[in-house]
């Protein structure tokens, strides 16, 4: 019997379990039921753990050392969209 795979052994007792089984009232049952509901706590835990290392990120952007400062010179300080906007003509 030690040299018996798993596989066997439970082939072997679903003809055990065969005679008591009700095939229209096979549930999860009390297992299925504490598995479930730990996965919903660790989640729980999870999201809740999650908030507060939200909390704490910094989302403001460092400034870029490489980038010239703002303000140096008239041109340089606006550029793209915003460029183009200072520069449309007024039609008020």
């Amino acid at each position: 019997m030690p040299d018996m795979y798993a596989t066997q052994a439970l082939t072997q007792l679903v003809p055990l379990a065969a005679d008591e089984l009700d095939k229209n009232k096979v549930t999860p049952g009390v297992l299925g039921f504490l598995v479930f509901a730990a996965l919903a706590v660790g989640v729980w835990f999870l999201m809740k753990s999650m908030n507060r290392h939200m909390g704490r990120v910094n989302f403001e952007e460092a400034p870029d050392p490489t980038a010239e400062p703002a303000g140096t010179d008239g041109e340089a300080a606006t550029s793209g969209p915003a460029k183009a906007k200072a520069k449309a003509p007024d039609r008020g």
